[in-house]
Protein backbone atom coordinates (compact mmCIF):
# COMPACT_ATOMS: atom_id res chain seq x y z
CA UNK A 1 0.00 0.00 0.00
CA UNK A 2 1.32 3.86 -0.76
CA UNK A 3 0.00 6.37 1.05
CA UNK A 4 0.80 9.74 -0.58
CA UNK A 5 0.99 12.99 1.47
CA UNK A 6 1.23 16.84 0.52
CA UNK A 7 3.95 18.85 1.47
CA UNK A 8 6.50 21.49 -0.48
CA UNK A 9 9.52 22.83 -1.35
CA UNK A 10 10.80 26.12 -1.24
CA UNK A 11 12.79 27.99 -4.28
CA UNK A 12 12.91 31.27 -2.76
CA UNK A 13 9.94 32.79 -1.45
CA UNK A 14 7.97 30.33 -3.52
CA UNK A 15 6.66 26.54 -2.29
CA UNK A 16 6.57 23.90 -4.76
CA UNK A 17 4.32 20.97 -4.49
CA UNK A 18 6.22 18.01 -3.53
CA UNK A 19 4.66 15.20 -3.21
CA UNK A 20 5.44 12.61 -0.44
CA UNK A 21 4.90 8.89 -1.13
CA UNK A 22 5.43 5.71 1.48
CA UNK A 23 5.40 2.51 0.99
CA UNK A 24 5.49 -0.44 3.34
CA UNK A 25 7.13 -4.00 1.91
CA UNK A 26 8.47 -6.84 2.93
CA UNK A 27 11.77 -6.78 3.06
CA UNK A 28 15.00 -5.77 5.42
CA UNK A 29 13.57 -3.86 8.17
CA UNK A 30 14.94 -0.61 7.86
CA UNK A 31 13.39 3.26 6.55
CA UNK A 32 15.07 4.55 2.73
CA UNK A 33 14.50 7.86 1.41
CA UNK A 34 14.43 9.01 -1.93
CA UNK A 35 14.13 11.60 -4.05
CA UNK A 36 17.76 14.16 -3.56
CA UNK A 37 17.38 14.44 -0.40
CA UNK A 38 19.80 16.40 2.13
CA UNK A 39 21.60 15.64 4.76
CA UNK A 40 18.70 17.36 7.31
CA UNK A 41 15.91 15.52 5.45
CA UNK A 42 17.99 12.18 5.64
CA UNK A 43 18.02 12.72 9.17
CA UNK A 44 14.31 12.24 9.22
CA UNK A 45 13.98 8.33 9.47
CA UNK A 46 16.05 9.14 12.82
CA UNK A 47 13.22 11.86 14.13
CA UNK A 48 10.31 10.05 12.84
CA UNK A 49 10.84 6.57 14.40
CA UNK A 50 11.70 8.55 17.60
CA UNK A 51 8.68 10.13 17.30
CA UNK A 52 6.20 7.55 16.48
CA UNK A 53 7.58 5.31 19.20
CA UNK A 54 6.97 8.03 22.01
CA UNK A 55 3.16 8.67 20.55
CA UNK A 56 3.06 4.79 21.20
CA UNK A 57 3.04 3.23 17.89
CA UNK A 58 5.54 0.84 17.02
CA UNK A 59 7.06 0.47 13.34
CA UNK A 60 6.19 -2.30 10.83
CA UNK A 61 8.89 -5.22 10.70
CA UNK A 62 9.29 -4.38 7.24
CA UNK A 63 11.29 -2.34 4.73
CA UNK A 64 9.73 1.20 4.14
CA UNK A 65 10.56 3.41 1.13
CA UNK A 66 9.79 7.15 1.29
CA UNK A 67 9.62 8.86 -1.92
CA UNK A 68 9.86 12.57 -2.60
CA UNK A 69 8.33 13.44 -5.76
CA UNK A 70 9.69 15.01 -8.41
CA UNK A 71 12.89 12.89 -7.33
CA UNK A 72 14.69 15.43 -9.42
CA UNK A 73 13.97 18.47 -7.05
CA UNK A 74 16.09 18.90 -4.48
CA UNK A 75 14.64 18.73 -1.04
CA UNK A 76 16.03 20.46 1.88
CA UNK A 77 15.46 21.60 5.41
CA UNK A 78 13.56 19.90 8.37
CA UNK A 79 9.81 20.65 7.30
CA UNK A 80 9.51 17.17 5.71
CA UNK A 81 9.82 14.96 8.95
CA UNK A 82 5.60 15.88 9.58
CA UNK A 83 4.48 14.58 6.14
CA UNK A 84 6.57 11.58 6.33
CA UNK A 85 5.48 10.39 9.90
CA UNK A 86 1.55 11.40 8.66
CA UNK A 87 2.17 9.07 5.37
CA UNK A 88 3.58 6.23 8.09
CA UNK A 89 0.55 6.35 10.12
CA UNK A 90 -1.69 6.27 6.99
CA UNK A 91 0.16 3.67 5.87
CA UNK A 92 -0.08 1.74 9.28
CA UNK A 93 -4.28 2.78 9.49
CA UNK A 94 -3.43 5.25 12.35
CA UNK A 95 -5.03 7.80 10.75
CA UNK A 96 -7.56 7.83 7.51
CA UNK A 97 -5.70 7.97 4.49
CA UNK A 98 -7.83 10.14 2.52
CA UNK A 99 -8.32 12.80 5.21
CA UNK A 100 -4.72 13.91 4.24
CA UNK A 101 -5.46 14.68 1.03
CA UNK A 102 -7.35 17.79 1.65
CA UNK A 103 -4.00 19.55 3.20
CA UNK A 104 -0.53 20.43 2.73
CA UNK A 105 2.27 19.45 5.36
CA UNK A 106 5.15 20.88 7.01
CA UNK A 107 6.83 20.37 10.36
CA UNK A 108 9.94 19.31 12.09
CA UNK A 109 9.13 16.62 14.41
CA UNK A 110 11.07 16.53 17.90
CA UNK A 111 11.88 12.85 19.75
CA UNK A 112 9.17 12.88 22.00
CA UNK A 113 6.49 13.51 19.69
CA UNK A 114 6.47 16.48 19.50
CA UNK A 115 6.00 19.44 16.42
CA UNK A 116 8.66 22.12 16.43
CA UNK A 117 8.42 25.12 14.41
CA UNK A 118 9.75 25.55 10.91
CA UNK A 119 10.63 28.73 8.51
CA UNK A 120 8.41 29.43 5.63
CA UNK A 121 4.83 28.33 7.09
CA UNK A 122 3.46 31.88 5.73
CA UNK A 123 4.92 30.92 2.16
CA UNK A 124 3.40 27.03 1.92
CA UNK A 125 -0.29 28.71 3.76
CA UNK A 126 0.06 30.69 0.54
CA UNK A 127 1.16 28.19 -1.92
CA UNK A 128 -1.79 25.50 -0.12
CA UNK A 129 -4.37 28.63 -0.87
CA UNK A 130 -2.90 28.35 -4.30
CA UNK A 131 -4.00 24.59 -4.44
CA UNK A 132 -7.18 24.71 -3.24
CA UNK A 133 -5.82 23.06 0.09
CA UNK A 134 -5.45 23.45 3.85
CA UNK A 135 -2.61 23.77 5.43
CA UNK A 136 -1.04 21.04 8.24
CA UNK A 137 1.94 22.83 10.00
CA UNK A 138 3.07 23.01 14.10
CA UNK A 139 1.22 25.07 16.70
CA UNK A 140 3.79 28.11 16.88
CA UNK A 141 3.89 28.68 13.00
CA UNK A 142 -0.14 28.80 13.20
CA UNK A 143 -0.67 32.68 13.54
CA UNK A 144 2.05 33.13 10.89
CA UNK A 145 0.27 30.76 8.33
CA UNK A 146 -3.38 32.59 9.23
CA UNK A 147 -2.41 35.55 7.23
CA UNK A 148 -2.71 33.89 4.15
CA UNK A 149 -6.32 34.19 4.28
CA UNK A 150 -9.77 33.66 6.42
CA UNK A 151 -11.34 30.75 4.49
CA UNK A 152 -7.98 28.36 4.53
CA UNK A 153 -8.24 25.50 6.79
CA UNK A 154 -5.36 25.46 8.90
CA UNK A 155 -5.03 22.68 11.52
CA UNK A 156 -2.09 23.79 13.74
CA UNK A 157 -1.16 20.57 16.43
CA UNK A 158 1.33 20.40 19.31
CA UNK A 159 2.34 17.10 18.64
CA UNK A 160 1.32 13.91 16.84
CA UNK A 161 -0.78 12.12 19.18
CA UNK A 162 -3.24 15.63 18.71
CA UNK A 163 -3.39 15.55 14.99
CA UNK A 164 -4.38 11.70 15.49
CA UNK A 165 -6.99 12.36 17.57
CA UNK A 166 -8.50 15.06 15.78
CA UNK A 167 -8.82 12.89 12.64
CA UNK A 168 -10.76 10.37 14.72
CA UNK A 169 -12.65 12.55 16.18
CA UNK A 170 -11.92 12.40 19.92
CA UNK A 171 -10.10 15.93 19.70
CA UNK A 172 -11.05 19.23 17.48
CA UNK A 173 -7.92 21.54 16.85
CA UNK A 174 -9.07 25.20 16.17
CA UNK A 175 -7.73 27.24 13.82
CA UNK A 176 -5.12 30.00 14.62
CA UNK A 177 -5.82 33.44 14.57
CA UNK A 178 -4.01 35.31 13.08
CA UNK A 179 -1.30 37.79 15.31
CA UNK A 180 0.36 41.14 15.03
CA UNK A 181 3.32 42.78 16.85
CA UNK A 182 1.88 45.92 19.24
CA UNK A 183 2.87 49.15 17.47
CA UNK A 184 5.54 50.16 18.60
CA UNK A 185 6.37 53.12 20.70
CA UNK A 186 9.77 53.40 21.29
CA UNK A 187 11.52 54.40 17.95
CA UNK A 188 14.04 56.83 18.34
CA UNK A 189 12.86 60.78 17.47
CA UNK A 190 14.19 62.87 15.81
CA UNK A 191 13.63 65.46 18.41
CA UNK A 192 17.20 63.93 20.14
CA UNK A 193 19.11 65.09 17.27
CA UNK A 194 20.79 68.56 18.07
CA UNK A 195 21.78 70.76 15.35
CA UNK A 196 22.23 68.76 11.83
CA UNK A 197 19.84 71.27 10.35
CA UNK A 198 20.91 70.08 6.84
CA UNK A 199 21.40 66.29 7.69
CA UNK A 200 17.44 66.70 8.73
CA UNK A 201 16.27 67.70 5.41
CA UNK A 202 18.31 65.42 3.40
CA UNK A 203 16.56 62.42 5.94
CA UNK A 204 13.04 63.89 4.92
CA UNK A 205 13.89 63.94 1.49
CA UNK A 206 15.20 60.39 1.30
CA UNK A 207 12.22 59.58 3.58
CA UNK A 208 9.58 60.81 1.23
CA UNK A 209 10.87 59.63 -1.94
CA UNK A 210 12.25 56.67 -0.70
CA UNK A 211 15.99 57.65 -1.88
CA UNK A 212 19.52 56.18 -1.06
CA UNK A 213 21.17 58.59 1.27
CA UNK A 214 25.13 58.63 2.42
CA UNK A 215 26.22 60.66 5.21
CA UNK A 216 29.82 61.96 5.56
CA UNK A 217 31.11 63.17 9.03
CA UNK A 218 34.07 63.18 11.52
CA UNK A 219 33.15 60.36 14.76
CA UNK A 220 30.30 61.50 16.88
CA UNK A 221 28.57 64.12 14.62
CA UNK A 222 25.63 61.86 14.49
CA UNK A 223 25.58 60.19 11.73
CA UNK A 224 23.82 57.19 12.87
CA UNK A 225 21.62 58.60 15.35
CA UNK A 226 19.77 60.07 12.65
CA UNK A 227 19.79 56.97 10.50
CA UNK A 228 18.08 55.24 13.39
CA UNK A 229 15.67 57.47 13.49
CA UNK A 230 14.64 57.18 9.74
CA UNK A 231 12.20 54.52 10.76
CA UNK A 232 10.05 57.01 12.69
CA UNK A 233 9.29 59.07 10.06
CA UNK A 234 9.10 56.24 7.35
CA UNK A 235 5.14 55.62 6.44
CA UNK A 236 3.64 51.82 7.82
CA UNK A 237 3.99 49.28 5.20
CA UNK A 238 0.88 48.73 2.49
CA UNK A 239 -1.00 45.34 2.66
CA UNK A 240 0.86 44.11 -0.72
CA UNK A 241 4.30 45.11 0.85
CA UNK A 242 3.46 43.80 4.20
CA UNK A 243 2.78 40.18 2.73
CA UNK A 244 6.29 40.22 1.04
CA UNK A 245 7.94 41.64 4.04
CA UNK A 246 6.33 38.97 5.82
CA UNK A 247 6.92 36.47 3.71
CA UNK A 248 10.55 36.44 3.18
CA UNK A 249 10.69 37.04 7.29
CA UNK A 250 9.30 33.66 7.26
CA UNK A 251 11.75 31.65 4.76
CA UNK A 252 14.70 33.39 7.14
CA UNK A 253 13.07 32.16 10.25
CA UNK A 254 12.62 35.44 11.85
CA UNK A 255 8.84 36.25 12.68
CA UNK A 256 8.80 35.53 16.34
CA UNK A 257 5.77 34.06 17.20
CA UNK A 258 4.20 33.87 14.03
CA UNK A 259 3.66 37.64 14.60
CA UNK A 260 3.67 40.23 11.42
CA UNK A 261 4.52 44.10 12.15
CA UNK A 262 3.83 46.80 9.79
CA UNK A 263 6.69 48.65 10.73
CA UNK A 264 9.44 49.08 7.65
CA UNK A 265 12.72 46.92 8.21
CA UNK A 266 15.48 48.28 9.22
CA UNK A 267 18.21 46.34 9.20
CA UNK A 268 21.80 47.58 10.10
CA UNK A 269 24.92 44.45 9.42
CA UNK A 270 28.71 44.96 10.95
CA UNK A 271 30.88 46.09 8.10
CA UNK A 272 32.18 42.43 8.54
CA UNK A 273 29.44 41.14 6.77
CA UNK A 274 30.31 39.02 3.78
CA UNK A 275 28.79 39.41 0.49
CA UNK A 276 26.71 36.11 1.34
CA UNK A 277 25.66 37.72 4.35
CA UNK A 278 24.62 41.08 2.40
CA UNK A 279 23.03 39.32 -0.82
CA UNK A 280 21.71 36.26 0.29
CA UNK A 281 23.63 32.58 -0.72
CA UNK A 282 25.04 29.85 1.57
CA UNK A 283 24.21 25.82 1.21
CA UNK A 284 20.75 26.56 0.45
CA UNK A 285 20.68 30.00 -0.85
CA UNK A 286 18.77 31.49 1.73
CA UNK A 287 18.36 35.73 1.65
CA UNK A 288 20.43 38.55 3.18
CA UNK A 289 20.16 41.56 4.72
CA UNK A 290 19.38 43.23 1.23
CA UNK A 291 16.25 40.53 0.97
CA UNK A 292 15.50 41.22 4.79
CA UNK A 293 15.58 44.81 3.99
CA UNK A 294 12.72 44.71 1.18
CA UNK A 295 10.48 47.50 1.33
CA UNK A 296 12.21 49.14 4.28
CA UNK A 297 16.16 50.47 4.92
CA UNK A 298 19.39 48.70 4.62
CA UNK A 299 21.83 50.63 6.91
CA UNK A 300 25.50 50.56 6.47
CA UNK A 301 27.57 52.13 8.61
CA UNK A 302 31.34 52.57 8.45
CA UNK A 303 30.85 52.17 4.95
CA UNK A 304 34.10 51.81 3.02
CA UNK A 305 35.31 49.17 5.69
CA UNK A 306 32.47 46.74 4.03
CA UNK A 307 34.73 44.25 1.76
CA UNK A 308 34.44 46.08 -1.49
CA UNK A 309 33.21 42.70 -3.50
CA UNK A 310 30.24 42.61 -0.72
CA UNK A 311 29.48 46.50 -1.61
CA UNK A 312 29.88 46.11 -5.59
CA UNK A 313 27.68 42.77 -5.26
CA UNK A 314 24.71 45.66 -4.33
CA UNK A 315 25.04 47.70 -8.05
CA UNK A 316 22.37 45.20 -9.38
CA UNK A 317 19.99 44.90 -6.30
CA UNK A 318 19.80 48.70 -6.24
CA UNK A 319 18.63 48.94 -9.66
CA UNK A 320 16.68 46.39 -10.40
CA UNK A 321 14.72 45.47 -7.19
CA UNK A 322 15.64 41.84 -6.93
CA UNK A 323 18.49 39.49 -5.50
CA UNK A 324 19.40 36.64 -7.84
CA UNK A 325 21.22 34.00 -6.67
CA UNK A 326 22.77 31.27 -9.10
CA UNK A 327 23.78 28.31 -8.17
CA UNK A 328 24.77 25.01 -10.43
CA UNK A 329 21.26 23.10 -9.18
CA UNK A 330 19.24 25.94 -8.66
CA UNK A 331 17.99 30.28 -9.59
CA UNK A 332 16.36 31.89 -7.02
CA UNK A 333 15.60 35.69 -7.33
CA UNK A 334 14.39 37.15 -3.96
CA UNK A 335 12.74 40.78 -3.95
CA UNK A 336 14.97 43.07 -2.56
CA UNK A 337 13.38 47.00 -3.58
CA UNK A 338 15.33 48.83 -0.42
CA UNK A 339 16.08 52.58 0.83
CA UNK A 340 20.67 52.51 1.12
CA UNK A 341 21.45 54.44 3.98
CA UNK A 342 25.19 54.56 4.22
CA UNK A 343 27.42 57.06 6.80
CA UNK A 344 31.10 57.36 6.33
CA UNK A 345 34.12 59.10 7.80
CA UNK A 346 35.60 61.20 5.80
CA UNK A 347 39.10 59.91 5.64
CA UNK A 348 40.97 57.16 7.78
CA UNK A 349 41.44 59.14 10.54
CA UNK A 350 38.05 60.72 10.44
CA UNK A 351 38.35 64.40 10.66
CA UNK A 352 39.48 65.51 7.31
CA UNK A 353 38.11 69.11 6.76
CA UNK A 354 37.61 69.92 10.35
CA UNK A 355 38.65 73.20 11.71
CA UNK A 356 41.92 72.94 13.29
CA UNK A 357 42.80 69.47 12.25
CA UNK A 358 45.96 69.13 10.19
CA UNK A 359 46.00 64.97 8.46
CA UNK A 360 49.58 63.75 8.81
CA UNK A 361 49.10 62.11 5.37
CA UNK A 362 46.83 65.41 3.73
CA UNK A 363 44.64 65.39 1.05
CA UNK A 364 45.84 61.76 0.13
CA UNK A 365 44.38 60.37 3.16
CA UNK A 366 40.72 61.07 2.02
CA UNK A 367 41.17 60.58 -1.06
CA UNK A 368 42.14 56.78 -0.89
CA UNK A 369 40.08 55.89 1.58
CA UNK A 370 36.73 57.33 0.07
CA UNK A 371 38.45 55.69 -2.97
CA UNK A 372 37.50 52.32 -1.60
CA UNK A 373 34.00 53.28 -2.50
CA UNK A 374 33.26 51.99 -6.12
CA UNK A 375 32.39 54.91 -8.84
CA UNK A 376 29.16 52.97 -10.05
CA UNK A 377 27.80 52.48 -6.26
CA UNK A 378 27.86 56.57 -5.73
CA UNK A 379 26.33 56.49 -9.20
CA UNK A 380 22.99 54.85 -7.65
CA UNK A 381 23.07 57.18 -4.56
CA UNK A 382 20.82 59.89 -5.15
CA UNK A 383 21.57 62.19 -1.69
CA UNK A 384 25.05 62.66 -0.54
CA UNK A 385 25.47 65.08 2.76
CA UNK A 386 28.35 66.49 4.85
CA UNK A 387 26.84 65.62 8.03
CA UNK A 388 29.71 68.57 10.06
CA UNK A 389 30.86 68.01 14.21
CA UNK A 390 28.37 69.66 16.43
CA UNK A 391 29.00 72.60 18.52
CA UNK A 392 28.85 73.09 22.30
CA UNK A 393 26.83 75.58 21.32
CA UNK A 394 24.32 73.10 19.51
CA UNK A 395 24.50 70.73 22.49
CA UNK A 396 23.83 73.51 25.20
CA UNK A 397 20.97 75.19 23.58
CA UNK A 398 17.63 74.83 25.16
CA UNK A 399 14.55 73.55 23.71
CA UNK A 400 14.04 70.20 21.55
CA UNK A 401 14.30 70.27 17.83
CA UNK A 402 11.24 69.15 15.61
CA UNK A 403 9.76 65.85 16.66
CA UNK A 404 9.62 62.64 14.42
CA UNK A 405 5.49 62.94 14.39
CA UNK A 406 5.55 66.44 12.21
CA UNK A 407 7.98 65.16 10.05
CA UNK A 408 6.38 61.83 9.56
CA UNK A 409 3.48 63.84 8.37
CA UNK A 410 5.28 65.48 5.47
CA UNK A 411 6.33 62.31 4.52
CA UNK A 412 3.30 60.69 4.28
CA UNK A 413 1.40 63.55 2.17
CA UNK A 414 4.17 63.03 0.21
CA UNK A 415 4.15 59.83 -0.28
CA UNK A 416 0.50 59.83 -0.91
CA UNK A 417 0.59 61.94 -3.85
CA UNK A 418 3.47 60.55 -5.47
CA UNK A 419 1.42 57.01 -5.06
CA UNK A 420 -1.71 58.69 -6.59
CA UNK A 421 0.57 60.16 -9.48
CA UNK A 422 1.90 56.70 -10.10
CA UNK A 423 -1.24 54.84 -9.98
CA UNK A 424 -3.08 56.81 -12.26
CA UNK A 425 -0.37 55.61 -14.64
CA UNK A 426 -0.98 52.12 -13.98
CA UNK A 427 2.59 51.39 -12.26
CA UNK A 428 3.45 49.46 -9.39
CA UNK A 429 6.18 51.62 -8.16
CA UNK A 430 4.92 53.90 -5.03
CA UNK A 431 7.69 56.16 -4.63
CA UNK A 432 9.61 58.79 -7.15
CA UNK A 433 13.11 56.39 -6.60
CA UNK A 434 11.74 53.76 -8.45
CA UNK A 435 9.59 55.31 -11.09
CA UNK A 436 11.15 54.31 -14.59
CA UNK A 437 13.62 56.69 -16.11
CA UNK A 438 11.19 56.71 -19.40
CA UNK A 439 8.72 58.67 -17.07
CA UNK A 440 10.22 60.42 -14.58
CA UNK A 441 10.93 62.81 -18.07
CA UNK A 442 7.24 63.67 -18.24
CA UNK A 443 6.19 63.82 -14.71
CA UNK A 444 9.16 65.55 -13.22
CA UNK A 445 9.22 67.86 -16.19
CA UNK A 446 10.65 71.38 -15.16
CA UNK A 447 10.31 74.93 -15.89
CA UNK A 448 12.56 76.71 -18.36
CA UNK A 449 14.74 78.34 -15.63
CA UNK A 450 14.88 74.83 -14.19
CA UNK A 451 15.37 72.78 -17.26
CA UNK A 452 18.23 75.60 -17.99
CA UNK A 453 20.09 75.09 -14.77
CA UNK A 454 19.46 71.19 -15.37
CA UNK A 455 21.37 71.57 -18.71
CA UNK A 456 24.35 74.01 -17.18
CA UNK A 457 24.89 71.33 -14.20
CA UNK A 458 24.85 68.10 -16.60
CA UNK A 459 27.96 69.83 -18.58
CA UNK A 460 29.54 70.95 -15.48
CA UNK A 461 29.48 68.12 -13.57
CA UNK A 462 29.47 65.54 -16.28
CA UNK A 463 25.88 63.55 -14.89
CA UNK A 464 26.19 60.09 -16.67
CA UNK A 465 22.25 59.18 -17.79
CA UNK A 466 21.55 57.83 -14.74
CA UNK A 467 22.25 60.54 -12.41
CA UNK A 468 20.72 62.99 -14.77
CA UNK A 469 17.06 61.16 -14.08
CA UNK A 470 17.86 60.44 -10.23
CA UNK A 471 18.53 64.32 -10.45
CA UNK A 472 14.68 64.43 -11.63
CA UNK A 473 13.56 62.08 -9.57
CA UNK A 474 14.86 63.92 -5.92
CA UNK A 475 13.23 67.14 -8.07
CA UNK A 476 9.98 65.55 -8.07
CA UNK A 477 9.97 64.60 -4.26
CA UNK A 478 11.09 68.00 -3.29
CA UNK A 479 8.21 69.28 -5.33
CA UNK A 480 5.88 66.88 -3.95
CA UNK A 481 7.00 68.05 -0.58
CA UNK A 482 6.10 71.51 -1.15
CA UNK A 483 2.38 70.54 -2.79
CA UNK A 484 3.83 71.61 -6.33
CA UNK A 485 2.54 70.00 -9.39
CA UNK A 486 5.28 71.67 -11.37
CA UNK A 487 9.11 71.12 -11.04
CA UNK A 488 10.93 74.78 -10.25
CA UNK A 489 14.35 75.71 -10.16
CA UNK A 490 14.77 75.80 -6.66
CA UNK A 491 13.64 72.31 -6.73
CA UNK A 492 16.42 71.27 -9.06
CA UNK A 493 19.03 73.64 -7.64
CA UNK A 494 18.32 71.88 -4.22
CA UNK A 495 18.45 68.51 -6.09
CA UNK A 496 21.52 69.28 -7.77
CA UNK A 497 23.62 70.49 -4.59
CA UNK A 498 22.94 67.00 -2.83
CA UNK A 499 24.80 65.34 -6.46
CA UNK A 500 28.09 68.13 -6.23
CA UNK A 501 30.11 66.53 -3.46
CA UNK A 502 28.90 63.05 -5.07
CA UNK A 503 30.59 63.64 -8.31
CA UNK A 504 33.67 64.86 -6.97
CA UNK A 505 33.98 61.72 -4.77
CA UNK A 506 33.23 59.54 -7.80
CA UNK A 507 35.79 61.41 -9.38
CA UNK A 508 38.51 60.27 -6.51
CA UNK A 509 37.16 56.68 -6.75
Amino acid sequence: MVSRVRTVAFQGIEAVPVDVQVMIAPGKVNIHIVGLPDKAVAESRERVQAALHASGLSMPAKKVTVNLAPADLPKEGSHYDLPIALGLMAALGAIPADALAAYVVLGELSLDGTIAPVAGALPAAIGANAQGKGLICPHASGPEAAWAGADIDILAPRSLIAIANHFRGTQVLARPEASVHAPASDLPDLADIKGQESARRALEVAAAGGHNLLMIGPPGSGKSMLAQRLPSILPRLQPQELLEVSMIASMAGELAGGKLTDRRPFRAPHHSASMAALVGGGLRARPGEVSLAHNGVLFLDEFPEFPPQALDALRQPLETGECMIARVNHRIAYPARIQLVAAMNPCRCGMAGEPGFRCARGPRCQGDYQARISGPLLDRIDLRIEAPAVSAGDLIRPGRAEPSAAVAARVLAARQAQQARLGRLGLSATTNAHCPAALIEEIASPDAAGLSLLHDASEKLGFSARAYHRVLRVARTLADLDQSEKVGRIHLAEAISYRINAERMAQAA
